[in-house]
Parts: structure tokens; C-alpha cells; sequence
């Protein structure tokens, strides 16, 4: 794990702590959201950034789940939560950057609020590409940076203090997804243009 990777794992390991309680009301607002749009994934699939676990309650059961964190502190309080899934749910530490599954593996991959915090979200991309199979799906509920002016450059001037603690509020993931080599299919505002559901194909 390199350097800039450790810094993510100490940073994601310290926030695990009151994680649950600082994202309560985003939680509220995006389970409806989540609720229907997560019925998508099918086979074998990657969960990218399993948190404390929140999501699962909203993962198919039919499915097979591997969902990874780079935070060991997260995991432990996802593992709780993992015990309630009544499918097949591995948990795994991992950077996204640095995948050891083969090439083709997965039919789904799924990112949760995570290209917000990856170091260097264009390898990590890169790397989901690899793991996916071909004409696999990639499914992402992600924030990225508004193109409405002052939020903008709002979140433009809040990033240096945000990544300190926490995500960065400027990553412009749809165009990330892009330059990584996939084809996105459908993109759903959720929250203004914030929040968003992407849907890309190998």
C-alpha cells in the first residue's frame, strides 16, 4: 500500500468513529434512492466502499457480494451489520487501486460514495475496469462537483479543508468514469447535480 493510500485508510479509520452519526440525514434522504435503484445488480458483484455497512439492507440477496473498504475500523462495524444480510456478503480490506481478483471477474461492480476519497480515482477506475467482465455493469451513487456556478466554485473553495477529514467535493467522476474506458449508458440527478446514478458499461 503506498503512501497517499495510507493516509486514506488513517483518515477513513478516524471518521469510522462517528460516521454513522455525521451521514444520518443524507442516510434519510437517499434510502429511498438507493432502495430502487440497487435492485440493478445481479451475479457476482463488487462493492466498492462498504462503510459501516449501511448499504447492505438495500443489496439483492440473490446476489454475490464482496464489498471492500480500505478502512479496517470501518469494516469491524460493517461486519455487525453484514451478520443481519441473509445472502452471500464477503467483507474484504482492499484499495480499489490495487485489486488482487483476475481480470473478468465480476458481472457487477458497485461504487458507494467512494471516487469522492479515492487518491487517485482514475487508476482505481482503471482497475474496476479491468475486474469487470466484459459487457459488465457499473453502477455509481456518487457526489461530484456542481456545474451550477457559485455551488461550484463553492465546493472548489471548501475541498482543501474537506479532504482533510473527509471526501473532496470537486471530483468530476462522470468525466473520470470516461477517461477510464467505459461507456456510461444513463445519469440520474438525484440531489440537484451533486448527487448522481451512473450507469456505464464495460
Amino acid at each position: 500500500m503506498d503512501i497517499e493510500a495510507k493516509k486514506t485508510r488513517k483518515k477513513w479509520d478516524l471518521a469510522s468513529q462517528f460516521f454513522d452519526w455525521i451521514t444520518w440525514a443524507d442516510d434519510k434522504r437517499f434510502s429511498p434512492f438507493k432502495k430502487r435503484l440497487f435492485k440493478k445488480i445481479r451475479g457476482r458483484t463488487l462493492l466498492v466502499g462498504a462503510g459501516t455497512g449501511n448499504d447492505f439492507r438495500f443489496l439483492p440477496v440473490e446476489a454475490q457480494i464482496i464489498a471492500i473498504d480500505i478502512s479496517p475500523r470501518m469494516l469491524a462495524k460493517a461486519a455487525l451489520k453484514a451478520t443481519a444480510f441473509p445472502g452471500s456478503l464477503e467483507l474484504k480490506e482492499a484499495d480499489v487501486c490495487a485489486l488482487d481478483f483476475p481480470e473478468n471477474y465480476f458481472d457487477t461492480v458497485l461504487s458507494v460514495c467512494t471516487f469522492c476519497s479515492v487518491a487517485d480515482p482514475l487508476r482505481g477506475l482503471r482497475e474496476i475496469y479491468r475486474v469487470l467482465r466484459l459487457e459488465g455493469d457499473f453502477y455509481l451513487f456518487e457526489h461530484v462537483r456542481s456545474r451550477i456556478g457559485p455551488i461550484g466554485i463553492l465546493f472548489d473553495l471548501l475541498t482543501p479543508l474537506s479532504r482533510r477529514f473527509g471526501p473532496e467535493l470537486n471530483r468530476d467522476t462522470v468525466a473520470n468514469v470516461r477517461n477510464a474506458g467505459f461507456k456510461i449508458v444513463r445519469e440520474e440527478n438525484i440531489y440537484l447535480d451533486i448527487v448522481k446514478w451512473i450507469e456505464a458499461k464495460k
